[in-house]
């Protein structure tokens, strides 16, 4: 079992409806849906640009996966998750639009926000304890070799190599799109998140995320909303 702390909207939220529809999978619940048609990609084609993006969910990484670490129990992590949660207050990123990220796309901020950056970082700072640190054959899978010296470090410090100075957030949205697709992608996003793209995006919970077994899909365990006295509410 590996979990996960990410951000993602509500079940009900109109971006997370449109993302499970887009990927082809709700996170919430784990059913598969049908995706939607875009200009330039068949069906099947569509399907294996959006992979990788369908089996994490609609998210975006605050702490990676990890597996607890030895004397840890997903009762004591679930309990400090809600304390977090309840301690910490929502905010918006101003803006966020469909970008490209090297190879894949993704929804991102327009500009760098000061108070996403630093609720990030925390997250990652305090859910540490709870994390088993990645054994060798972890730390090769993320080929190190192609990271930087900051981003090696991160890797073998805090598990993941886009943490803190590294960190960007992205909701991804698709694997690898070669380079000659990639504008019939972009218009393909475009036209499926227009409602979104450009609008703020209200940083309001924090959601536990669950891997039953290595390869496994992703699905929301619980969401937590910020700053709220609110128990818990379970998903899955």
């Amino acid at each position: 079992m590996r979990y996960a702390l990410y951000f993602t909207p509500a079940a009900s939220d109109g971006l997370t409806l449109a993302a499970a529809r887009w990927l082809g999978r709700n996170a919430f619940n784990g059913a598969a849906l049908e995706q939607p048609a875009a200009a330039g990609f068949e069906p099947p084609a569509l399907s294996a640009l959006t992979a990788d993006p369908r089996r994490y969910g609609f998210h975006a990484t605050l702490k990676a996966p990890f597996e607890l670490a030895e004397g840890r129990s997903e009762g004591e992590l679930v309990a400090e998750v809600a304390r977090f949660a309840a301690a910490m207050e929502g905010f918006d990123i101003p803006e966020v639009v469909v970008g490209r990220l090297g190879s894949f796309f993704a929804l991102v901020p327009s500009e760098e926000c000061a108070p996403l950056q630093a609720f990030a970082a925390e997250v990652v700072r305090r859910f540490e304890d709870f994390r088993e640190p990645l054994s060798s054959a972890d730390i090769a899978r993320r080929k190190p070799d192609e990271l930087s010296a900051d981003e090696r470090q991160n890797l073998v410090q805090w598990g993941y190599p886009y943490v803190f100075d590294t960190f960007r957030f992205h909701m991804t949205l698709t694997g690898r799109v070669p380079a000659e697709h990639a504008p019939a992608m972009e218009a393909a996003l475009l036209r499926h998140f227009a409602e979104f793209h450009g609008s703020p995006l209200a940083i309001s919970g924090i959601a536990l995320f669950r891997e039953p077994s290595r390869g496994a899909d992703f699905t929301v365990h619980s969401l937590f909303p910020l700053n709220s006295a609110a128990a818990n509410r379970k998903i899955a």
